[in-house]
């Protein structure tokens, strides 16, 4: 009888962990495509970014969307109010800007729907010469189905 429970445990045993490990090798498999989609969504912002399109980059956010810098947080509501608050014309002018680049971008924390980024980036001017490089944490979520950019914070101005 002793035998006929061991058995039966073992069996049971045996399926919970080949259940557990397809479980994990799901989360994986989800992880990894957050990841990848995450990164997709840093490219499309930098490229709207660069392009010096304020309605397009908005739209590589997720809302609320949380800024952190320069001593201040603020908070957009919605794509809209985003899009008419960035003057790129005023950004350029203030900063020598024309354009930047992502240096680095590490994943630190990744979930199915919210992926943790250390990153750095870089900002020139219309020579194309550094003037000036950051260090920042962006957290991209995945938002009714679609991934953005929900917080920054930066030691940028």
């Amino acid at each position: 009888m002793y035998r006929k429970i061991f058995t039966a445990t073992s069996v049971v045993l045996a399926l919970c962990l080949s259940c557990g490990a397809l479980l994990a090798a799901q989360r994986d498999r989800a992880t990894e495509k957050a990841i990848t989609e995450a990164m997709k969504s840093l490219d499309e912002y930098m490229v709207a970014f660069n392009a010096r399109d304020p309605k397009a980059w908005a739209a590589t956010l997720s809302y609320p969307h949380v800024r952190m810098a320069s001593g201040s947080v603020r908070t957009w509501q919605t794509e809209e109010e985003y899009a008419d608050y960035m003057d790129f014309d005023a950004f350029a002018e203030r900063f020598g800007w024309d354009h930047s680049h992502w240096v680095s971008r590490e994943v630190i924390a990744a979930g199915p729907d919210k992926v943790h980024f250390n990153t750095v980036f870089s900002r020139y001017n219309e020579r194309n010469e550094k003037i000036a490089t950051f260090n920042s944490l962006y957290i991209v979520t995945k938002v009714d189905g679609r991934w953005g950019t929900q917080f920054r914070s930066s030691f940028a101005p």
